[in-house]
């Protein structure tokens, strides 16, 4: 019986965090299950997918240019996050860090109405600025990145 126990306490010590892990809702508008971007002429948009000089360090939630972004959860909003130092991709160059639910993470390519302050879940955050000009034909998407650099994925 003690055996028993002991088995189900371990079991329940590992399952109890992934019930109480944070996950985030909708990002975007026309994407309420924040469907991932797969392929395109650009690449993958699953972390850790090789780029030419370096891997994916994010994941990629689909998003139209031009639609509302949402906080996935209450978030605080930590200020502004330059995305490149090329100034011919100027047009997508922004984004914020926030902070919520225990995690710290930024998404890029969106123009927040305000890089401080804290946004209720649901609460619009901000446009997806317009990728299709920088990267034309690519799946135009939120790339939502952890602030140590670790995979997203779980979260979602």
């Amino acid at each position: 019986m003690k055996t028993a126990i002991l088995l189900l306490t371990v079991v329940l010590m590992a399952v109890l965090p992934e019930c109480e892990m944070a996950k985030f809702g909708q990002l975007c508008s026309g994407n309420s299950s924040n469907r991932r971007r797969t392929g395109d002429n650009w690449g993958q948009g699953q972390y850790g997918a090789s780029r030419t000089d370096h891997v994916h360090e994010g994941i990629d939630i689909v998003c139209n240019d031009g639609a509302t972004v949402y906080a996935p959860f209450d978030v605080k909003l930590n200020g502004k996050v330059t995305v490149y130092t090329n100034p011919k991709k100027a047009a997508i160059n922004d984004g914020i860090k926030l902070s919520g639910e225990g995690l710290c993470f930024k998404l890029f390519y969106v123009k927040p109405d305000s890089y401080s302050g804290v946004v209720k879940k649901g609460q619009r955050i901000g446009t997806l600025l317009p990728m299709q000009s920088v990267y034309p034909g690519i799946t135009s998407h939120v790339h939502v990145q952890m602030c140590d650099k670790s995979d997203p994925t779980k979260y979602f």
